[in-house]
């Protein structure tokens, strides 16, 4: 029982530090100026890879602890999630998040190295991943909302 509470409330608290992760990620990208030098968006660039490290930490903490929740035996049990259909719409958002993360995560990864190194980052799609941040942060709400609906039985399969 005490377990089940507790990755309950690991998984259900992950959320709010990745929502505020991935917004506030999307702001740091929108405040970078693309036509100025990696030394002048220095700050800005900092801001940034923190509020993604804060994003990376808090959706492994999301996949494993929800993994853990619904596939070992923590819960309602895989059958159930399985043949629930707002654990459906759950995974699909959670598999837009994945899909459409690909390419800031690499990106960021790039500029990671690029500063380390001092040499000059490319910040021309910044605007396009704060588009994108803001796009998963409606995705989390969206599992979010998937969730609370599972939790209280609301079209259960």
């Amino acid at each position: 029982m005490l377990a089940r509470w507790c990755l309950a409330a690991i998984h259900l608290l992950a959320f709010g530090f990745a929502l505020a992760a991935v917004f506030g990620r999307a702001r740091a990208l929108r405040q970078l100026d693309p036509a100025s030098s990696t030394g002048a968006n220095s700050t800005r660039l900092k801001h940034v890879f923190r509020a993604d490290n804060i994003w990376g930490i808090t959706a492994l903490i999301l996949l494993v602890t929800g993994a853990v929740r619904a596939f070992g035996g923590f819960e309602k049990g895989s059958a159930y999630y399985l043949h629930e259909p707002l654990f459906h719409l759950k995974m699909t958002a959670l598999v837009l998040i994945l899909l459409i993360e690909i390419s800031p995560m690499i990106a960021l990864i790039k500029w990671r190295l690029a500063v380390g190194r001092g040499t000059p980052i490319d910040l021309g799609k910044a605007r396009r991943f704060a588009a994108i941040s803001d796009a998963e942060g409606g995705l989390i709400i969206v599992m979010v909302i998937a969730a609370t609906g599972m939790a209280r039985g609301i079209w259960a399969g």
